[in-house]
């Protein structure tokens, strides 16, 4: 889930680019849309972690554009996402845990969604084709560790972020897989607190999808615990739910499949 690659950090969308990755618009760039930031774009070359810090907070202030589709504008942040997230990855069961560098975790659910500050929440639905998105979003992790973290403490801090974030955009290490488990029973828990504060006048559903996509026997006890509270706070009246064999839209399903895998990758 993410906002559509804003330029400005405003919340208006901007025209998405189309299907097979080709736009009406200029072709995105990191210099274009930091040209744009509100006091100008940040210092680069610096050795101070300032300017990086004061970018940090457009991952404060941009939404997870996902439930913005259904009505909620004042919802969750990318940094609300991503701190709930380090939390979860600290409760690994211990079994789990042995297999697992805890600390990790913790610190890939803080950056996994950092490139979002600059390329905004880009969803399945909004028409930017998968190679596309980690295009923008590898080209401005590049941005934030060589431009602005490059000469911070000898570069060092910006190579671990960089490559923290690598391995969960790789998602072959036992933390990445971890970690992205984490990111779908977060929004298992999201979906659910957002249709309790609606008091049942709006069901979320069709998020009920990446349940199934969760890999780890530990999180899909937990999502299997999320989904229960579902059902008992729905208490029989009709709601939507996906459990693998009644999604019917298959377009929508090839497009999630496209950017989140099969459940062993992202």
């Amino acid at each position: 889930m993410a906002t559509n690659g804003l330029e400005n950090g405003s919340t208006e969308r901007k025209v998405p680019e189309l299907a097979n990755g080709s736009s009406t618009k200029t072709p995105w760039t990191v210099e274009g849309v930091v040209a744009k930031i509100p006091g100008g774009p940040p210092a680069v070359d610096s050795s101070s972690p300032v300017p990086f810090f004061h970018m940090l907070e457009r991952l404060k202030t941009t939404k997870r554009e996902g439930w913005r589709r259904f009505g909620i504008k004042t919802g969750e942040s990318i940094s609300d996402h991503m701190y709930r997230m380090a939390l979860i990855t600290m409760f690994a069961p211990p079994a789990l845990a042995a297999k697992l560098n805890i600390p990790n975790c913790t610190k890939m659910a803080l950056v996994h969604d950092m490139a979002e500050a600059l390329v905004g929440d880009i969803t399945p639905v909004d028409g930017v084709a998968k190679h596309e998105k980690n295009r923008r979003e590898a080209t401005t992790m590049d941005y934030f560790t060589n431009s602005l973290l490059g000469k911070v403490n000898g570069g060092m801090t910006g190579k671990e972020i960089r490559a923290v974030w690598q391995e969960y955009e790789d998602s072959e290490t036992m933390d990445s897989k971890f970690v992205h488990d984490v990111d779908k029973i977060e929004l298992i828990l999201q979906m659910v607190e957002y249709e309790r504060v609606h008091d049942k006048k709006l069901d979320l559903g069709e998020f009920s999808w990446v349940a199934t996509r969760i890999v780890l026997p530990e999180v899909k006890a937990w999502a299997n615990d999320v989904l229960k509270e579902r059902e008992e706070f729905w208490d029989g009246k009709h709601h939507s739910f996906y459990d693998g064999d009644n999604y019917i839209e298959e377009d929508k399903l090839a497009q999630k499949l496209s950017y989140y895998g099969d459940g062993q990758t992202k």
